[in-house]
């Protein structure tokens, strides 16, 4: 008897799938499977119950989406390179004063122009849903530029374009300061954005005056008692949002309101201790308002550096400047986490507000220092 043979199974090799490709696969029966439920014969099985829970879950989604593309924060801009394009490539247009005003225009315009456009006036759907924790960061950032540019605004119309205080005001720039101070948030009637076009419409008004040099009533003077001006309103600034950030955490102060006057009074009376502290609500509010401010700060400081060049030469001040933008410029770190953390300055948990005073308090007290060099004679 012959021995049984016994065939075996010719298998043809099988080509093993790359890790991409199996990842590639897996998306796309994912995808596949989530768009089924979109088919209109999966919704009339399921019932109108099921569809309505489906859309919510659908507006929800797209809506965190959208909320975290719109409250990226925007780039800080090259503000010489942003005033050679807005003076059409001529560098000998730009003399003192036209960095600073391009750039306090090009401040409202990035606000105004960003991704998703201004949000702190919006009334209805979508951006009327954004106002949820974690995506109602932009309006209160929005907020804090919009407070750098009203005193740069008022500095730039009583200070930097007239000589002394009896001189004549400019009319654009009487014009634009009441433009940036029209209330935030209102939507028709007229709505915010339009009223702050205009304001940018006077500053540019002013600006190609400025560059012309055939009026000589249009005028920047970039002295060292018109810098200290705005410097004396960004260090009560600073001081005020490091008081703020600070109270992140419960703080107990000692009162010192009338410290170093024996003769001084005030109103009302007040505790010797206060107790302060920031509701935990609006901790990521005075967070991010900070972190508009400071972004709005240093765009102009950048533009002043230049303008006033001179100035601070002359007082040995020009590193000083640097060092407050370099110390600025660290505030703008983007916070790795989307909600602003609180934990206890000395706990495991990181206290984003006391991280930003830490950054903010050293450089308001070197423009403090800054105001003392530029003081001298």
């Amino acid at each position: 008897m012959l021995p049984c043979l016994h065939s075996q199974r010719s298998t043809e090799p099988t080509m093993e799938t790359s890790p991409i490709q199996r990842i590639t696969s897996t998306l796309r029966r994912a995808i596949g499977k989530i768009a089924g439920l979109y088919h209109w014969r999966s919704i009339r099985e399921r019932g109108w119950l099921w569809a309505s829970g489906l859309a919510v879950v659908t507006l929800t989604v797209i809506l965190f989406v959208v909320g975290i593309i719109w409250s990226a924060e925007p780039d800080p801009f090259d503000v010489r390179e942003k005033a050679l394009e807005r003076a059409g490539g001529d560098d000998s247009l730009l003399v003192p004063g036209y960095l600073t005003t391009s750039t306090l225009m090009g401040v409202v315009e990035t606000m105004l122009d960003k991704p998703g456009g201004y949000l702190s006036n919006d009334r209805l759907p979508p951006t009327s849903l954004l106002g949820l924790p974690l995506l109602d960061n932009i309006p209160n950032w929005e907020f804090g530029v919009l407070v750098m540019v009203r005193d740069t605004a008022r500095i730039l119309r009583n200070d930097f374009s007239r000589s002394q205080s009896q001189s004549r005001e400019d009319p654009d720039l009487a014009n634009a300061e009441p433009s940036f101070n029209f209330p935030n948030d209102s939507w028709l009637f007229p709505p915010t954005e339009r009223e702050y076009r205009k304001g940018i419409r006077h500053l540019d008004a002013y600006l190609q005056r400025l560059a012309s040099r055939n009026d000589p009533n249009t005028q920047f003077y970039a002295r060292a008692d018109n810098l200290n001006e705005l410097l004396a309103v960004v260090q009560k600034r600073l001081g005020s949002l490091s008081q703020r950030l600070n109270a992140s955490k419960e703080d107990v102060r000692i009162n010192t309101d009338l410290a170093g006057d024996t003769a001084a009074r005030q109103a009302t009376e007040a505790p010797q201790l206060l107790v302060v502290k920031t509701p935990w609500l609006e901790i990521d509010d005075v967070f991010y308002e900070a972190r508009g401010y400071v972004w709005a700060l240093l765009q102009v400081l950048k533009a002043v550096e230049i303008d006033f060049e001179p100035v601070l030469k002359k007082k040995n001040a020009v590193a000083s400047m640097r060092q407050v933008i370099r110390l600025l410029e660290q505030t703008q770190i983007p916070p790795s986490s989307p909600v602003v953390l609180n934990g206890d300055p000395m706990g495991w948990l990181a206290n984003y507000s006391k991280t930003l005073v830490s950054y903010i308090s050293p450089a308001n007290a070197a423009i403090i220092d800054l105001h003392g060099l530029l003081s001298q004679g």
